[in-house]
């Protein structure tokens, strides 16, 4: 059986775009194809991130376990444990609404601000922030010391960033509606930047079925262009040896490697080796691309090989301050 029979027969039996399934044949092999594909139908089970801010972590477990909650804790991040059984609403309990914790779809999505480091009295800029996840996991590392920038361009999405970090204390935030690549102008240099960047979320299938039939390979083109766009308008607001973290919930390598690719090319930067424990290299060969070997640095995670989101993280770090003229 050839590839496009294969991926005809796969698309009908999983419900996907045919397109899909022969760039999963084309990128992972049929055995790992079929993996993949599987663990996008297992679903993921919820995370919560403790908020430090205002409970330890072995407290609130304390807390949920006497409430008849399951726990188990996530392996790369200390202050997070996976539910694995929830007698009821995570978004329900005294806990939650008093800010003891945030719940976040995977694990995946605790990595990017891991990879970044904050560390208090810095200045960070979060450039899609909404609906505030990743900004309260900053403030958090950050200890509600130093600056977060918080902008995004959803006027809905923002409600829901300043409400979250209101019930989780957050302190140290400026939320700004805006699109990202008009930041250039304010003049602002910061410390370092977390880009979890607008995508086709593909590597959500497994918490929303929905994304198997919902993008088009147009859809990757269109977000390619608008992350590299996004990306290289805030690279302009980075300081000197200032590191930002991009990262999508995309395993399209248009969307990732090829945009970090395409930014090695003009800007002067370097790949930074990340702390993170999991996570397989960075593509260096995909669709007839072939792209700089230092993107090897970058990582890769799937459902059905980590269990978390299939998500791609990458961290630069700026070798030289740029101008707007760049």
């Amino acid at each position: 059986m050839d590839i496009g029979e294969l991926a005809k027969k796969l698309a009908e039996k999983y419900g996907y775009h045919v397109y899909m399934i022969e760039r999963y044949l084309e990128l992972f092999g049929k055995e790992e194809t079929i993996e993949l594909l599987e663990a996008n139908e297992k679903g993921l089970n919820p995370v919560i991130r403790c908020n430090t801010l205002k409970i330890s972590v072995e407290s609130l477990r304390n807390r949920l376990v006497k409430k008849g909650f399951v726990l188990k804790k996530v392996p790369w991040i200390d202050y997070a444990f996976q539910v694995i059984k929830s007698p009821f609403s995570l978004g329900s309990t005294t806990e939650y609404l008093l800010g003891y914790y945030y719940v976040h779809r995977g694990m995946g999505s605790l990595l990017p601000v891991h990879a970044l480091d904050p560390k208090p009295g810095e200045i960070v800029i979060d450039a899609a922030a909404a609906p505030g996840g990743k900004t309260s996991q900053i403030a958090q590392l950050m200890k509600n010391k130093g600056v977060i920038l918080a902008i995004d361009i959803s006027r809905e999405r923002m409600k829901s960033l300043r409400s979250n970090l209101s019930r989780l204390g957050v302190e140290n935030v400026i939320a700004y509606r805006m699109d990202a690549r008009d930041l250039p102008k304010f003049g602002i240099k910061a410390d370092k930047i977390l880009l979890d960047a607008p995508c086709t979320g593909e590597g959500l299938i497994p918490i929303d079925k929905s994304r198997k039939k919902s993008r088009l390979i147009e859809d990757i083109k269109y977000c390619s262009t608008l992350q590299f766009s996004m990306l290289t308008a805030l690279l302009k607001c980075l300081k000197k040896e200032g590191i930002l973290v991009y990262s999508t919930c995309s395993i399209a390598p248009e969307e990732n490697e090829l945009v970090i690719h395409r930014v090695l090319e003009r800007f002067p930067l370097s790949v930074e080796k990340m702390d993170l424990k999991d996570g397989l290299p960075g593509f260096t060969e995909f669709f007839g691309y072939k792209v700089r070997d230092e993107i090897r640095e970058a990582r890769r995670f799937y459902p059905h090989i980590h269990g978390t989101e299939g998500f791609f993280i990458c961290k630069l770090r700026l070798r030289k301050e740029l101008n707007d003229n760049i």
